[in-house]
């Protein structure tokens, strides 16, 4: 028998995990002794503070992030194939969205691996619950093109779906790019259009502000100099 793969959440910050981890979901990562994760120091870090049952330096630690060729994908299910649980763990927040991790889960879905997402902070519907902006209908677009003409062609091309099908559109920069992100945003899309920036989500310095685009031009800047940042737009 195959053993399963959990997927879980990390909290968003330099916070205790059972600050944003309910119980059970502790309760579920301290028995496992295979993992894999994008950097196995920080990875270690938050099995620290979790408090596994194996010893720290017995724990199999395999690294899945960008760096990562198709062809390594297979060996790291070794251990579930053998009959071993498995967790997959990102750097921050949800595993397997906008994270390498998603190639493992669909690696492990063709195999008929069972999958378990666990509970935990995701800084996309965080983000989204509080915007005020449409919850029913929106789309994550991951990380908009860096070059100044691509990037302002995508927000144009986001902001027209976004009218079309009132779909709020979500997504993220690097972090030391934000605050040019916000300045393209503000130069970019029209007046009326909704525009919220949601910063250090689940941190002490949280911060989710919504305005117009015009409404933006007339105030301060809000901090976001390399805080992770969560971009919403709604026309």
């Amino acid at each position: 028998m195959a053993g399963t793969l959990y997927l879980i959440p990390v909290p968003l910050g330099p916070t205790a995990p059972d600050e944003s981890l309910p119980a059970n979901v502790l309760e579920t990562i301290r028995p496992l002794g295979h993992f894999v994760v994008e950097q196995a120091k920080t990875a270690r870090a938050f099995l620290k503070a979790v408090g596994t049952r194996l010893p720290l330096q017995s724990l199999q630690l395999s690294e899945l992030n960008e760096h990562t060729k198709a062809s390594e994908l297979d060996r790291l299910l070794v251990p579930i194939r053998a009959g071993h649980d498995m967790g997959l763990l990102s750097e921050a927040g949800c595993p397997a969205v906008a994270d390498p991790g998603a190639n493992l889960v669909a690696l492990a879905q063709l195999e008929n691996i069972r999958v378990v997402p666990l509970i935990g902070p995701s800084s996309l519907l965080l983000a989204l619950m509080a915007s005020g902006l449409n919850g029913q209908r929106f789309a994550f677009q991951g990380y908009l093109p860096a070059k100044e003409l691509d990037r302002a062609k995508a927000l144009r091309e986001l902001e027209s779906e976004s009218k079309k099908r009132q779909q709020t559109q979500i997504f993220i920069e690097t972090p030391y790019r934000n605050r040019a992100m916000f300045d393209a945003i503000l130069q970019t899309c029209q007046p009326n259009t909704r525009f919220t920036v949601a910063t250090d989500l689940t941190l002490p310095s949280e911060s989710v502000t919504t305005r117009t685009v015009l409404n933006w031009k007339k105030q301060t800047p809000p901090d976001m100099e390399r805080r992770p940042t969560v971009f919403l737009l709604l026309a």
